[in-house]
């Protein structure tokens, strides 16, 4: 199909598809004339480009949408069998309100039950067919070299039968310099045997690997001081008192805990901070971003449900031919995230009800609505203040959009960010963001449950109008059965586009007794971004040409980094109750590559890893835009150096980067094939 614009009569539909599902929600919104100006806009954009009458494009899209309309003329006998069956609907309809109400009377008075157990579908969904393409993804191979590098951790659960869910829902890892050495060190999180029911032997701990600067580690976990237990589920990393050091923030089931990093030995200083939270909440991601603007990082912290043992017996989740099952979230109460605001002295307060991030729900009895289990803070819509996309599980997602006055919009729904493309909430977990087509559009991908496919939002020449459009990107058949945790854009092969991994396993291990499309350990899967030109941009690298990366796991957390300095950018992924998969990049396509990393100057007000700055490179005609953010995919941070794939380029045309607070510096590359760093330089850094 030609393209107008860069969209097609199969988008332009999906995209009418939208509007009309956002004015069945309430017609006089005024997003829904926002979304009717863009259509007007792209109608006549697309009527130029295939040289039609804007009726006969409106006629096009509606065909698409409903099908071939009926021929004109006067009603004929079989008109009066459509007529006489869609009365006989309306009478069926009718009955069934009223049945409906009975029941509702009889729901009301009857006693309570038990725990009803839920029986899922014995047949795999139906397959969604993907489109074809011409383009086909290079070998990218993986290979497993967790033990050849001297990583032995194994995450631990602390289940001991009676199946409470957060034991299922665990193991965020990081990749950082904790040591300033130049190389990539890894932490993994932990989990701990529950206080009700300690098991025999040691208590699980976290595990802390420093790296040689060739991909081989040792433990160093108690010589930097993170030997206490708890029952951890992810980490960010940020150095939050601009003293040089990356320093760590756990989140947690219960209290979460700040560490310092203070020369390489980190010291809790969580009670002086002020961060450790409800007792009685259960933290998931969280991220550190200089929200305000001043200098130093603020941090957002995701909270999930409002859980206990007690409650998660009330619940009492379970399956036909299994019993008490992990399960989804629905029958939990939400929670509200938290926001604090860096003080500069060591110190946070809590601004997470003053900035407006506390959104309760719409239905009766109004408590708190998020379920977060994810986090991307990035600045949506380009005016030069970081956002925050909270992805909720069963929910709608959360986008709070930085007023730039210290409070925050909630505008998922109305900027498209809330729901799927068939507007319902999604059993949503990791989420990145990056420009997928190298062309200025920013684009959110979160990863889903089983049998919904991941969510791929891309902005629609407006930052702040975003559309689902993850079959016509080629990523919705293929994830659709999988059930997806961890995901992160990176360019695996070095051809300067940005590719997805996601890492998938189950919930509940007995999975495939009651679905048997499904399996409790799945493959991580690898999307290869064949350009924008391609009739499919994302391909499915083929599990035979990935290696290690297809081992069935639990997967659930994954980070990236450069961890042997070969340039390329490889890859860990962690499992619930089981070991972590690392794994070496081994794609031999012969590239150029630049790697770049910031460093800001706190007392000019840009944080001193510049978390936040948006880089921009020129090379072969090709314009590529990268966030330095190591917060992505669940649980979990990636490295913050950048690395820009070059395929064939032998030269860097330009590098622009725009630094925390707007200021833009342009900056000379003496070369490739290497890592360039960058300090903000206020003579050469201009606000536009």
């Amino acid at each position: 199909m030609t393209e107008g614009g860069g969209f097609t009569l199969e988008r332009l539909a999906s995209f009418r598809a939208k509007i009309e599902r956002e004015r069945e929600k309430a017609p006089d919104r005024p997003v829904v004339a926002q979304l009717e100006g863009e259509y007007a806009r792209r109608r006549a954009e697309l009527a130029a480009a295939l040289g039609l009458a804007e009726p006969e494009v409106d006629a096009r899209v509606e065909e698409i949408l409903y099908g071939p309309p009926p021929d004109p003329g006067e009603l004929v006998p079989e008109d009066d069998a459509v007529i006489g069956r869609a009365l006989r609907r309306s009478l069926a309809v009718a009955a069934a309100v009223v049945l409906l109400i009975a029941l509702g009377i009889w729901l009301a008075r009857r006693p309570e039950p038990a725990a009803p157990e839920h029986a899922l579908a014995a047949a795999a969904p139906h397959a969604v067919e993907a489109a074809a393409t011409e383009a086909a993804p290079p070998a990218l191979p993986f290979t497993d070299v967790t033990a050849a590098a001297g990583v032995t951790f194994v995450h631990s659960t602390g289940a001991y039968g009676d199946k409470l869910l957060p034991e299922t829902m665990g193991g965020g890892v990081a990749f950082f310099d904790y040591d300033g050495d130049g190389d990539q060190d890894l932490l993994f999180v932990n989990s701990d045997h529950w206080r009700h029911r300690p098991l025999p032997g040691a208590r699980p701990r976290h595990a802390l690997y420093e790296n040689d600067g060739a991909g081989r580690f040792t433990d160093v976990t108690a010589r930097a001081g993170l030997g206490e237990p708890f029952y951890g589920q992810g980490v960010a990393v940020g150095d939050y008192d601009n003293d040089g050091d990356p320093d760590l923030f756990f989140t947690a089931v219960g209290l979460n805990r700040l560490y310092e990093n203070r020369g390489g030995r980190f010291v809790d200083v969580t009670a002086r901070a002020g961060v450790a939270g409800d007792p009685d909440e259960w933290s998931t991601a969280a991220a550190f971003a200089d929200y305000d603007n001043d200098g130093d990082l603020d941090l957002f912290v995701a909270n999930y449900v409002r859980w206990s043992k007690e409650i998660d017996f009330a619940v009492d989740y379970r399956l036909v031919g299994v019993g008490r099952a992990y399960g989804p979230p629905n029958n939990y109460q939400g929670t509200y995230p938290y926001l604090y605001r860096n003080e500069g002295d060591g110190t946070f307060t809590d601004v997470s009800e003053a900035a407006g991030v506390r959104v309760s729900s719409a239905v009766p009895p109004h408590g708190p609505a998020a379920k977060g289990l994810g986090v991307a803070p990035r600045d949506a819509d380009g005016d030069g203040w970081i956002d925050f996309l909270l992805a909720n599980d069963t929910v709608g997602k959360f986008l709070f959009h930085n007023r730039g006055d210290g409070t925050f919009e909630e505008v998922g729904a109305a900027w498209g960010l809330a729901y799927s493309r068939e507007g319902s909430a999604t059993g949503s977990m990791g989420v990145d963001s990056g420009a997928l087509r190298n062309d200025g559009d920013l684009a959110y991908l979160v990863g889903n449950f089983a049998n919904e496919m991941t969510s791929v939002y891309v902005s629609q020449r407006d930052r702040r109008l975003y559309a689902d459009e993850s079959i016509p990107e080629g990523i919705g058949a293929p994830s659709r059965t999988a059930l997806t945790f961890g995901l992160f854009l990176f360019d695996a092969d070095l051809d300067g586009r940005l590719d997805l991994l996601q890492v998938n396993g189950h919930l509940e291990e007995e999975i495939a007794k009651v679905d048997p499309s499904q399996s409790y350990r799945q493959a991580a899967q690898l999307f290869w971004n064949a350009g924008g030109e391609a009739r499919q941009p994302f391909v499915l690298v083929p599990a035979a040409a990935t290696g290690d990366l297809a081992r069935p796991i639990v997967g659930r957390g994954s980070a990236y980094a450069d961890i042997d300095g070969d340039g390329d950018l490889d890859a860990v992924l962690t499992q619930a109750g089981g070991p972590p998969l690392l794994l070496r990049n081994d794609q031999a396509l012969g590239r150029h590559w630049l790697r770049v990393k910031l460093a800001g100057d706190p007392a000019a007000g840009v944080n001193r890893d510049a978390i936040g700055a948006e880089v921009v490179l020129t090379a072969g005609g090709v314009t590529q835009t990268r966030q330095v953010m190591p917060t992505k995919s669940y649980l979990s941070q990636s490295e913050l150096p950048l690395t820009f794939g070059l395929g064939a380029a032998t030269a860097v045309d330009r590098l622009t980067v725009t630094w925390p607070g707007g200021a833009v510096q342009e900056v000379a590359v003496p070369g490739i094939d290497r890592e360039l760093t960058v300090a903000y330089d206020p003579a050469a850094a201009a606000v536009r």
